[in-house]
């Protein structure tokens, strides 16, 4: 499976990395999976929908189809270079896959997503694991919960 190794430059079109990781990946050097890889690599947002790159995409005057897009992000899931969540309400989140692992806070009223590793935690799940017999070969933690700025609002 490949992994975005590093951030691309800011001209997307020209960037050797992200020729190099869609190789890679074993996938032919496109404009319009160019383009998404770097709104991918280049977004504010780490965990982004479909609907969020083509946004971007309209914000930096390409013309992409909602359609072209989810094909693409669906073909980078299956070379390894994005991650799909699914934390809900029907929809799918897209993060670039740099090979390191997480979990995810999630809050429910506002979308809000944090990253987070803690290494209790993953040495628990591993001996769970152990302890009913399983080898762990991954795993996914999702914590849903309201963010502090949500609750503070209900105030």
């Amino acid at each position: 499976m490949a992994k975005v190794t590093t951030n691309a430059p800011s001209s997307a079109t020209d960037s050797q990395v992200g020729q190099t990781d869609l190789r890679r990946a074993g996938l032919k050097v496109t404009h319009p999976r160019l383009r998404i890889l770097h709104v991918l690599e280049h977004s504010e947002k780490r965990h982004l929908t479909a609907e969020d790159v083509y946004r971007q995409l309209l914000q930096q005057g390409e013309d992409a189809g909602l359609t072209t897009i989810y094909r693409v992000l669906t073909q980078f899931e299956t070379a390894g270079l994005v991650v799909r969540h699914n934390f809900g309400e029907g929809r799918s989140v897209f993060e670039l896959d740099k090979g390191e692992h997480h979990d995810h806070l999630l809050c429910v009223a506002c979308g809000q997503v944090e990253e987070f590793i803690d290494d209790v935690i993953e040495k628990r799940q591993r001996e769970v694991a152990a302890e009913k017999g399983y080898e762990m070969t991954d795993h996914y933690l999702h914590i849903y919960g309201i963010c502090a700025a949500c609750r503070d609002k209900q105030k």
